[in-house]
């Protein structure tokens, strides 16, 4: 075996792919001025849907965190430059996502992706690239991998590209100086994870093609099953989406206090803070921070009004993620929040329906001001 990691380990070098310091002045560059570039990759997308359930599937939940995610970044740390592999429904090949972040010299690469298995599993896993240990981790690998086949003549440019354990061994050789911050950033996330009641199912290693590629601390995010039916629908509502980017952004806010050598950046355990308004969703002592930016358009999904402040707990909500707002002496709550989107927003009314809500109808906001739902239909087509 080692024979075969000494060759590979050769070719690399032969071919200019590495030399005795990889990656080491890079590394040198980020721990001496911090982080620069930040590439965050949403997976699949266009005729790549990556795995579905009932009622969505992985493309979709995805972006909607990768975008979120990015948007926090970019308010928190306007000095690092956002990268997105994709920020559309846009099919990405696996080695072009990987390429993306190398040509930008990215100092820290996060793909984003849901998980399959039976409808029991549950809970969040953070990868970095490294041998499987069990065949369920060689699964989640082989079935993310699995993009390729989506891919024109991938067979030709794959040909002879082989994740084998030589393989995979003699590349961790090479990234040693890089693997370090991988477990630290994926450990970050997974504490986060745990910290709002997700279940943690722990840092791990597989054979990522995408984390393979890239030549800086990279990780791979699974955020749930899509195939167990209540992570579906925890995944599916757009309030959990952005309180998972938030999760994920107290994380890299821990990480890049650890760069700078900060003992503590996340102020008050709150991450991204709303520049207009807080609409705070209750789960235990958790809070969910939502951002409504200004002079844009947000529909939302009335379910409850009472004379009398409500817990967001309270259990007439059904563990829905609602938000409060007050308008004539009443407290009202919703459900959702969806910009410039009102069909979105109507179909997940039908949802709500569904669930209970029999009175459940579409509002619409700006500014953090309720506006009539026709006023808000023609601005966002605008």
């Amino acid at each position: 075996m080692w024979s075969n990691i000494f060759k590979t380990i050769v070719l690399f070098t032969l071919i200019g792919c590495v030399h005795p310091t990889f990656g080491q002045e890079n590394l040198d560059e980020v721990l001496s001025s911090g982080i620069k570039t930040v590439v965050i990759d949403p997976g699949h997308g266009g005729k790549d849907p990556g795995c579905h359930g009932g009622i969505t599937n992985e493309k979709t939940v995805v972006l909607a965190i990768g975008l979120k995610l990015g948007e926090y970044i970019k308010s928190k740390y306007p000095e690092i430059e956002v990268i997105f592999t994709r920020d559309s429904d846009e099919f990405i090949e696996l080695d072009r996502r990987a390429k993306i972040a190398n040509d930008n010299h990215a100092d820290v690469f996060i793909s984003i992706h849901a998980n399959a298995a039976s409808a029991a599993a549950y809970g969040t896993e953070t990868y970095v690239l490294g041998l499987h240990r069990t065949e369920s981790q060689q699964e989640v690998a082989e079935r993310e991998n699995s993009t390729i086949l989506f891919e024109e003549n991938s067979a030709e440019k794959y040909k002879d590209f082989e994740l084998s354990p030589d393989a995979i061994i003699a590349r961790q050789l090479q990234l040693n100086v890089f693997l370090n911050q991988s477990i630290s950033l994926a450990s970050k996330i997974q504490a986060q994870f745990k910290a709002i009641n997700r279940r943690d199912r722990g840092v791990k290693q597989a054979g990522f093609l995408v984390l393979y590629k890239t030549t800086m601390p990279s990780v791979l995010i699974e955020t749930g099953f899509l195939t167990n039916p209540g992570e579906e629908k925890f995944l599916n509502d757009p309030v959990n989406q952005i309180k998972m980017a938030n999760t994920i952004f107290k994380a890299f806010q821990e990480y890049v206090a650890e760069i700078d050598g900060v003992n503590t950046l996340v102020e008050n355990g709150k991450g991204y803070e709303a520049s207009i308004e807080e609409i705070k969703a209750q789960e235990g002592e958790e809070k969910v921070i939502l951002k409504e930016e200004e002079n844009k358009v947000y529909f939302k999904i009335q379910i409850e009004t009472s004379r009398e402040k409500l817990s967001l707990n309270d259990k007439r909500f059904k563990n829905v993620s609602v938000s409060e707002y007050q308008q004539d002496g009443l407290f009202k709550y919703t459900a959702g929040l969806f910009e410039n989107d009102f069909e979105t927003a109507d179909k997940y009314k039908k949802e709500m329906r569904a669930l209970g809500f029999e009175h459940a109808f579409v509002v619409g906001f700006m500014n953090g001001k309720r506006i009539p739902i026709a006023e808000a239909i023609k601005l966002a087509k605008k």
